[in-house]
């Protein structure tokens, strides 16, 4: 049943067709439209996990779920497949040991070629409409995905079920709607008119097509499986390709899931399940490299370490590749209303998941001198003391710390840590953890380096590891980050000052090096968090990353629009 309505317009009016499912979702995609225009805070998705909004029993179902989930086989809808492979143990030390179908690549890419040519022709509200409800449906199994989420990335359960279920689902969305607003820049036809002469004109009917590139590879990050993935996936995906979805070894299970629902939804709609499917591989065995160099891939997504990020750039071929790669991100301290504020907030940025995030603040950059606060001068050692001091604060109550540090994901960040040089100030140490005797814990562990020091803190240290830096001035606190920012590249960085020059000098010069300034932040608000339809995240100026998630650059790669051209005859001029 096809209906015809008048639909979101950017600044105009104009007409679409609709299914349903397109009409089902319509006004949330509309508000997602408009959120993009005025980029204040919007969201989806209820990020609070409460039995009142997803259901009183969601929680105990979702887990249960879960747990169904481990030492079996997870079935997916894909031909192709060589037995099963998954290794995947939880990093609070839980065997999950779930088995996903085993690719076999060649056999795949002609399965997903054969599903492709209904889905390209499909209209953009078809795609959009389909993509919406598998949105729509991953967030009512957000609990699930929570439990999935938690024990493959080492993730709080707090923070599992807002990255990996409603705030990852608002980054689909966002993608969705950029890329439904792309594909609609352009009309479907229009009447050409040109004069050519006194009494001649010149009349062409014109039409429009958008024709996707081909195959998608998004490629999964152990951390934030979801979060990471969806951009990609959902932009991929409504502007008519097919994607393959591979996921870290270590974190299958939640993209399993995803690809699930996908495949579920993609059926039901009457299209090919092989158009959203999954390639699980082993550390052992990758299937990853294989997938970027294959000329079927003609899209790639990037999430992970930026020296596999360079090699996926220079083999993708003719692919269109977007990354998100490491970074070294800094804090700038100059001057401070009150030190305890500031410290608070920091020790929670620091300790959120042990740092295992793109965003976590590493170098926080102090001059030697000290620096002024509304209660007088504050000395260098002062000033790292109360950061260290806020640290002990947050790591104190054993609930707190488990919920907040999580688990480290991969033994090597561990190791990374145990090993990291300098004058320690905070050592770093296991956690105990209340629920899981087994789980692999760090403390944040605290350095100080002068700025002499600078091939110890200009690469990543990935992890719960933090280096304050003696400076010899906030100018040069700010060269630093700013230089570091462009050779190695930053996602983030935050400023504390009290001087309205120094504010505008600091974030003259990082936006330079394409790195985003949060300036003064205290209370509940953190320099980590990214928020989808506000926030760039990424801005693929620096060596961090190539694109942002998300803009217009992120989707418009993903398909082109080609043009058919006919003539139209003028009519036979009645001679007076």
């Amino acid at each position: 049943m096809v209906a015809v309505f008048q639909g979101h317009c950017f600044g105009g009016t104009m007409w679409c067709m609709s299914t349903p499912l397109f009409t089902t979702h319509e006004q949330k995609l509309n508000d997602a439209l408009d959120a993009l225009q005025n980029r204040g805070f919007f969201s989806a998705y209820p990020e609070i996990p409460s039995g009142k909004i997803y259901g009183e029993t969601a929680k105990a179902d979702g887990l249960a779920a879960f747990e169904g989930y481990c030492g079996v086989d997870f079935v997916l809808k894909q031909g192709g497949c060589d037995g099963t492979v998954g290794s995947e143990i939880s990093p609070y030390g839980l065997p999950i040991k779930a088995q996903y179908p085993k690719a076999n690549i060649d056999e795949l890419m002609q399965s997903i070629s054969g599903a492709c040519q209904a889905w390209r022709n499909a209209s953009i509200e078809t795609r959009v409409g389909c993509a919406m409800e598998m949105l729509d449906r991953l967030n009512k199994r957000s609990f699930e995905m929570a439990f999935a989420v938690m024990h493959t990335t080492g993730q709080g359960f707090m923070m599992a079920f807002q990255a990996g279920g409603p705030h990852a689902q608002d980054r689909g969305l966002e993608a969705i709607a950029y890329a439904y607003k792309a594909m609609k820049d352009c009309p479907e036809e229009t009447t050409w008119r040109k004069q050519v002469g006194r009494d001649d004109f010149v009349t062409l009917e014109k039409t429009f097509k958008i024709v996707p590139r081909g195959i998608g590879l998004v490629i999964g990050c152990s951390t934030f499986p979801t979060w990471n993935t969806y951009p990609g996936l959902f932009a991929s995906l409504v502007t008519g390709n097919a994607v393959i979805v591979k996921p870290h070894p270590g974190a299958i299970l939640p993209l399993a899931i995803t690809v699930e629902i996908c495949q579920d939804v993609l059926t039901e709609a009457g299209f090919d399940a092989y158009l959203v499917t999954l390639v699980a591989d082993t550390t052992e065995s990758t299937a990853t490299a294989e997938l970027v160099e294959r000329p079927e891939v003609q899209i790639i997504d990037y999430t992970g370490g930026t020296e596999f990020g360079n090699w996926v750039e220079e083999h993708a071929g003719g692919a269109v590749v977007y990354t998100e790669k490491a970074g070294v991100n800094s804090v700038i301290i100059d001057s401070v209303d009150q030190m305890k504020a500031v410290s608070g907030n920091l020790a929670f940025s620091l300790c959120l998941y042990s740092g295992q995030m793109c965003t976590t603040p590493q170098n926080i950059f102090i001059p030697r001198d000290g620096i002024e606060t509304a209660d007088g001068h504050m000395s260098f050692d002062n000033v790292a003391g109360a950061i260290v001091k806020g640290v002990d604060w947050m790591l104190s109550d054993q609930g707190r710390a488990n919920e907040v540090l999580g688990a480290i994901q991969n033994q090597a960040t561990a190791d990374r840590i145990d090993h990291a040089a300098g004058d320690v100030l905070r050592d770093s140490t296991a956690i105990e953890h209340a629920m899981f005797g087994d789980a692999r814990t760090r403390s944040v562990k605290i350095v100080q380096l002068d700025s002499t020091q600078r091939e110890l803190f200009e690469q990543e240290m990935f992890g719960p590891l933090v280096y304050i830096i003696a400076t010899d001035s906030t100018d040069q606190s700010i060269e630093l980050s700013a230089s570091i920012a462009k050779e190695q590249g930053a996602i983030s960085c935050g400023l504390y000052s009290t001087n309205d020059d120094v504010i505008e000098q600091a974030v003259d010069a990082m936006s330079l090096a394409g790195v985003p300034v949060s300036c003064n932040l205290v209370g509940n608000i953190w320099v980590n968090q990214s928020a989808a339809f506000s926030d760039f995240h990424v801005s693929g100026v620096n060596p961090s990353g190539n694109a942002t998630l998300s803009d217009a650059a992120f989707v418009v790669g993903r398909f082109n629009v080609v043009q058919c051209r006919t003539f139209v005859p003028e009519p036979a001029k009645v001679e007076a």
